[in-house]
């Protein structure tokens, strides 16, 4: 009488071994990757995908670059320059390619590899040939085309347009209606989804309208979550747009790796500044699987066929360039390249291939904000496995060569440090009692702080 219940219980354990927590696996230190968005809207090709994937597979992976990340309207037809492509309410132009149980797929004109109902798995197992790994962005909710064809939901006998919530519906890409929860089928919806996107080989997943313009969706986030874990891939979740809501920190880091912290960030200095304040209020929950979220980095050759004004190399400068990087380095925010990498300059190069600068992002701990005077500020952070420390300083003011001073007893250091500049090798001698940066207006400078 006892041989069943042990069997069940063996049955449980093997059941539960079979799915991953893959929250628990995946991000454990800043994602580093280029993503399509900033430099080609909603327009990349496969080919232009393929180019990128094969500079940062040449010039970048040795330096611990390896997400490419396919993003916005990737199901769309060639749809030349425009940035937010429109369905019409009437017959839902343009048709986009969808399978039967509403799950949108790449269009082969600009994907020619997904011809014949293959998705993305051929362009996955391109970048996966690599040693890099692949990613895509998604909208929230149900295809409004799926409504419009009452098309079925892969499991259920119900159908999108019962599912779909009509009220419901993105501020900026009119091509998704949101789920009504008050129904069931949600979650199974979404591991439909996200079981498509496993055998497809995604790595990484970008969401887009769930998480600040507009209401915080919890039941879809939850969903996500739930539907990667079943799908037994590891796969990154990171969620945008817009400034995620401070009191939402717990339910983020219980579901997702990455959150964006502000809206589309572009090169605009008065976006770089105002990053400071949020990755201020952030700090507190910088940890290893979850990572508040700066946005993309917009250097190098930007908006070739939209999103944002016209073709460019971003308006920063190069000492706001470096500013960029220490800030996104030192407060551990992910790094996702918008520039094309295929049109970088050694300059360019060199900012993201800097090891000592990248292992201050994928290695540090107890980032925090040490003090902020005026438009002078300063970050700290923790060396693993070490008394010493990481230093970050920055003149956000117009005052060129001003001197930033920082006491050591603030950084609580005692004794006499060595200092060594990660920007240029240096080292630059010793110190007792405290350190001045001189830095240009719009600069920054990141330091080594040895105390042995």
């Amino acid at each position: 009488m006892k041989r069943p219940k042990l069997r069940s219980s063996l049955l449980l354990i093997l059941l539960a071994g079979t799915f991953t927590n893959s929250l628990a696996q995946v991000a454990q230190t800043p994602p580093m990757g280029w993503n399509s968005y900033d430099s080609y809207g909603a327009t990349v090709t496969e080919q232009e995908i393929r180019a990128n994937a094969k500079m940062m597979a040449t010039h970048l992976k040795h330096a611990g670059w390896e997400y490419v990340v396919v993003d916005y309207c990737w199901y769309y037809p060639n749809v030349a320059a425009l940035n937010n492509p429109p369905q019409t309410d009437d017959d839902y132009q343009p048709r986009l390619i969808m399978d039967e149980y509403s799950r949108l797929l790449p269009d082969p004109e600009r994907f020619p590899s997904a011809n014949s109902g293959k998705g993305f798995k051929p362009l996955a197992d391109y970048i996966h040939s690599l040693g890099l790994k692949f990613g895509i962005h998604v909208m929230r909710g149900i295809p409004r085309q799926a409504v419009y064809l009452n098309s079925k939901i892969k499991g259920l006998d119900i159908s999108a347009r019962e599912l779909a919530d009509t009220k419901d519906s993105c501020q900026w890409l009119d091509n998704m209606y949101g789920i009504d929860w008050s129904k069931k089928g949600g979650q199974e919806y979404y591991n439909s989804l996200i079981e498509l996107y496993a055998s497809w080989g995604v790595d990484y997943i970008k969401v887009d309208d769930i998480l600040a313009i507009g209401p915080y969706h919890e039941n879809d986030i939850e969903a996500l979550r739930k539907a990667i874990d079943l799908s037994g891939r590891d796969m990154v979740l990171s969620l945008s747009p817009g400034a995620a809501p401070l009191d939402q920190a717990a339910h983020l880091k219980e579901n997702v790796n990455l959150w964006r912290i502000s809206a589309d960030f572009w090169d605009r200095w008065e976006d770089l500044k105002h990053q400071f304040d949020l990755c201020h209020q952030w700090e507190q929950h910088i940890e290893p699987g979850h990572w508040p979220d700066a946005d993309m980095i917009p250097i190098g050759l930007l908006s070739q066929r939209g999103p944002l004004g016209p073709e460019r190399r971003s308006n920063y400068s190069a000492d706001e360039q470096q500013t960029l990087m220490t800030l996104w380095s030192i407060a551990r925010s992910p790094l996702m390249y918008g520039g094309d990498l295929t049109m970088m300059r050694p300059s360019e190069l060199h900012l993201l291939t800097n090891k000592e600068v990248l292992a201050v992002n994928q290695a540090s701990e107890n980032n925090r904000q040490l003090f902020r005077r005026g438009n002078h500020v300063a970050w700290i952070a923790d060396v693993p496995n070490s008394e010493n420390k990481y230093l970050g300083v920055f003149n956000l003011g117009e005052d060129a060569e001003t001197p930033v001073y920082v006491l050591l007893a603030d950084m609580g250091i005692s004794a006499s440090v060595e200092i060594k500049d990660l920007w240029s090798h240096k080292n630059l001698g010793k110190f007792k009692k405290d350190f001045q940066a001189l830095l240009p207006a719009h600069g920054s400078g990141l330091y080594l702080i040895k105390t042995n």
